[in-house]
C-alpha cells in the first residue's frame, strides 16, 4: 500500500500555492559568526541542508560552491563561503557525527564542497534514497514537496548570482526554503513509519 501519490506533473505543480519559509534567515560571512551558528546547529538532532553555486553561462567556466545552507524549523543559516572560505567550525560540523543533515541529490553537493575542502561529510541522509520506500517515484525536491505538502517551491532564484556582494531578499528566502524543505520532508516521512 502506498501512502502518497507516486508522481506529480509540472502542470499539477503549477496549480499549487507557493510555499514560503517564514523562519529567520541569517547570512553568515565571518568566522566568528560561523562559530556561533554552528554552536546553535549542534544543539539540534536533525537539520536541513543545501548548497548554491553561481551559475556559469560560458562553456568551460565553473565556479566553486558559494553558499552552504543549514536550517532548523526556526532559523536558516546561509554560510557565504565565497567571502570567508570554509571556516574550521563549519568543516567540523559537516564532518561531525552528532547532528544528522538532510539533503537531496547529495553527490552533487559533496562534489561542489570538495572543490573547497578535503573534509569527508558525515551523517548525511539523501532524501532520494528514502522516498521510494514510501511509494514516491519522483526525485526532484519540487515534486517530492508538492506530493507531500500540496505546495510548490518556486525556483525563480536558482540561476542568480550567489556571489553578489549582497544577497537579495528573494535569494535568501529561496536558499532557506530549499534547506528547510529537506528537513520538512524528512520529518514528514518519519511520521509515517
Amino acid at each position: 500500500m502506498t501512502l502518497y501519490v507516486n508522481s506529480i506533473t509540472k502542470v499539477e505543480i503549477a496549480q499549487l500555492p507557493v510555499e514560503e519559509y517564514t523562519g529567520r534567515v541569517l547570512v553568515i560571512d565571518t568566522e566568528a559568526e560561523a562559530e556561533k551558528a554552528v554552536a546553535y546547529l549542534q544543539k539540534h538532532k536533525v537539520v536541513g541542508f543545501d548548497t548554491e553555486t553561481r551559475p556559469s553561462f560560458k562553456k568551460g567556466q565553473r565556479y566553486k560552491v558559494s553558499l552552504i545552507q543549514f536550517c532548523t524549523e526556526e532559523i536558516c543559516f546561509l554560510f557565504r563561503l565565497n567571502y570567508m572560505g570554509f571556516p574550521k567550525a563549519l568543516k567540523d560540523f559537516v564532518a561531525g557525527e552528532e547532528t544528522m543533515k538532510i539533503g537531496l541529490s547529495l553527490r552533487d553537493d559533496f562534489n561542489a564542497m570538495k572543490k573547497r575542502t578535503s573534509i569527508e561529510p558525515a551523517n548525511f541522509v539523501d532524501l532520494q534514497n528514502m522516498v521510494g520506500s514510501y511509494g514516491i517515484e519522483d526525485f526532484s525536491l519540487q515534486k517530492i514537496y508538492a506530493i507531500l505538502f500540496g505546495k510548490k517551491i518556486y525556483k525563480g532564484q536558482r540561476l542568480t548570482n550567489w556571489e553578489a556582494a549582497m544577497l537579495t531578499e528573494s535569494q535568501k528566502k529561496y536558499a532557506a526554503l530549499d534547506a528547510w524543505a529537506c528537513l520538512r520532508i524528512y520529518n514528514q516521512l518519519n511520521q509515517k513509519k
